[in-house]
């Protein structure tokens, strides 16, 4: 039975519009979709569940949850009818547990829309078990990449690993509206740091990119949307190459960057072969 080292990933999820609306960044999560050798589950470290400790979402049907407001009816109706991964999220457990980081399994938790967002256009069958990993947002970008380190031995059991979350994320400046007609200098200086970095493999540098960045406090007055990007890096090994799979700054100020790190992927292929056959507990 062939296995297959998967890449890991890291989306910029962008609106919730995106579930049913195209633009340049569900184009590319499509052509991501289409190049992945398929998976046996995805496990998703996402922007929007945010815990004191981490923990894995383990319910053998996760409900699709709408945490958002202001949205189009039509939005609220969207469901990603998907299985859970219990299995999936007790190996992710212990393999943080054995790493010294405690873990949590959550029975009842669903997916956020920065989970079901991009896997509706990732896997538009819904054929892909997926178990949600939270963040700890008080904990730092070093605990997220130690985070993933912990969980990288799952790219060699045909799980992918996604953080989805956002390459600059400042909600106040976006709903300002002042950018809109260009990426302000701000924002580009904070992308080519960062995507310099990311080149570089300076995983020292990335951690503190707080203090080390350009504008870092300006591009993520709050970092838990940056923070899925070190599960990514940090489940890849090091070193990680990073592949810059997509480039786009929607209305001025939204990173919508994605990145693999780890295995390169072909784009605009047909889907590649399964990583891995058989079942799993």
């Amino acid at each position: 039975m062939e296995t297959l080292t998967l890449p890991t990933l890291f989306l910029s999820h962008g609106s919730p519009m995106l579930a049913v609306e195209d633009d340049a960044a569900t184009a590319a999560w499509d052509r991501i979709g289409r190049a992945l050798p398929r998976p046996r589950a995805v496990l998703v470290a996402s922007a929007h569940w945010l815990t004191a400790a981490p923990a894995l979402g383990a319910a053998a049907r996760p409900e699709t949850i709408h945490d958002f407001g202001g949205f189009p009816e039509a939005l609220y109706q969207v469901r990603y009818p998907v299985a859970g991964d219990p299995g999936l999220a007790r190996e992710a457990a212990e393999l943080l547990q054995a790493a010294g980081l405690p873990a949590a399994l959550d029975p009842g938790r669903g997916l956020d829309h920065g989970v079901w967002v991009v896997l509706r256009h990732l896997f538009p069958d819904a054929d892909v078990p997926v178990a949600p990993l939270s963040l700890q947002p008080r904990l730092g970008a070093a605990h997220h990449y130690r985070l993933g380190q912990a969980l990288a031995p799952l790219r060699d059991r045909g799980v992918l690993i996604l953080g989805s979350g956002g390459f600059v994320h400042n909600l106040r400046e976006y709903f300002e509206g002042q950018y809109r007609a260009g990426e302000p200098a701000h924002v580009r200086d904070f992308r080519a740091w960062m995507a310099a970095r990311l080149a570089a493999g300076d995983v020292e540098a990335l951690t503190d990119y707080r203090s080390q960045a350009p504008f870092a406090a300006r591009a993520h007055p709050t970092d838990e949307h940056l923070l899925p990007l070190y599960v990514a890096l940090g489940a890849a090994g090091r070193p990680a190459p990073a592949q810059l799979l997509h480039d786009q700054v929607a209305d001025g100020v939204l990173g919508m960057d994605a990145y693999a790190f780890g295995t390169p992927l072909s784009l605009d292929l047909p889907r590649a072969k399964p990583a891995l056959t058989g079942t799993h507990g």
